[in-house]
């Protein structure tokens, strides 16, 4: 195996201070220090250049300018321009833990994977809105791991907020496509389909301060509902009825609230047992009770939302002629 050359790979876009924040934990990271940073500017009209200069004495630094083409564009621009063998692809909006390198560098030495994923995680510095959506979207029970924590490693779907990716890798599927979101579980399983092998490395987690609000919170597992389906029929091995739970929990809760005015509490109890579970378990882990509280909306939320959006977004396509492209188009970049 060729020795292993490091490039981080980040696509940014209006967001100055993340990258000033970004960049300070880069800083700060123990083990390697010869890795490359690739910064892509896409189209921001609030540029990093200013932020980026103050660390060019301290980081091996590239920054590249171009229009605005999507996040998958803009890493795949990125990667061509890079040095490096082995590209680590993260979002603006991380923080990266002191070990973050020698975790991946010592996982990948020991057993070589092409494309690699790592789980997210909140910082004690984070507001409690932050730690509830960070709940919502990691937790085993309500998400069931699918961002890193569970303890399956093999076939570990990344996400490009904490991925990695061979060269070869990379060259032999053309990298990201121009859906969004959606990118990420799309160039995995066209990877997969290539014999391509991806694994989760537990421990190389980052900490994702996701600067958002309730209506954005919506909005986004909206549509990572919606591109499911889109995924589904163009990758049909990856279809999966788990896809379909949240929207059968939504329409669950709602027929328990219903059979509430009708005197038949069964349901509406087993509910009651769930929220209580995800209380519990975001409040243990925050130590912090009002980010159980919030916890409870952020979870209602994901699950309506992506559960609202697969809905649609599976009639549309069974009711609707044309490509994906034609069907959806704010879901992807030109």
């Amino acid at each position: 195996m060729e020795k292993l050359s490091y490039s981080f790979i980040i696509p940014v876009y209006n967001r100055p201070k993340e990258i000033e924040e970004l960049l300070d934990s880069f800083s700060n990271l123990k083990g390697k220090t010869n890795f490359e940073i690739v910064i892509v500017e896409d189209g921001s009209t609030q540029t990093s250049e200013h932020i980026i200069s103050g660390y060019n004495q301290k980081l091996n630094i590239s920054y590249f300018f171009k229009n605005n083409s999507g996040p998958g564009d803009s890493r795949n621009y990125g990667m061509q321009h890079a040095q490096g063998n082995y590209y680590i692809i993260l979002d603006s909006d991380v923080i990266l833990p002191e070990n973050y390198l020698i975790e991946i560098d010592s996982f990948l030495n020991n057993k070589f994977y092409h494309c690699f994923g790592g789980p997210d995680a909140a910082h004690n510095s984070f507001s409690s809105l932050q730690k509830a959506i960070n709940f919502a979207m990691t937790s085993f029970i309500t998400t069931g791991g699918i961002r890193g924590g569970s303890e399956a490693l093999e076939d570990f779907q990344p996400r490009s907020f904490n991925m990695g990716l061979s060269k070869e890798a990379f060259l032999a599927t053309g990298g990201f496509g121009k859906i969004h979101p959606g990118e990420d579980p799309d160039l995995v399983l066209r990877l997969r389909a290539l014999n391509y092998k991806t694994t989760l490395i537990k421990n190389a987690y980052v900490y994702h301060k996701r600067r958002i609000s309730w209506r954005k919170f919506y909005k986004q597992v909206n549509k990572f509902g919606q591109v499911r389906p889109i995924l589904n029929k163009w990758h049909p091995s990856s279809i999966k009825i788990t896809y379909w739970f949240p929207t059968i929990f939504s329409f669950g809760f709602l027929l328990a609230i219903i059979l509430v005015f009708l005197k038949m509490y069964t349901l509406i109890y087993m509910y009651c047992i769930y929220f209580l579970l995800v209380l519990v378990l975001s409040t243990v882990s925050s130590k912090n009770i009002w980010v159980g509280f919030q916890s409870l909306l952020a979870v209602c939320i994901q699950f309506f939302g992506y559960g609202y959006g697969f809905l649609m977004s599976t009639l549309k396509l069974k009711a609707l002629k044309g490509t994906a492209e034609k069907i959806f188009p704010k879901l992807f970049f030109k």
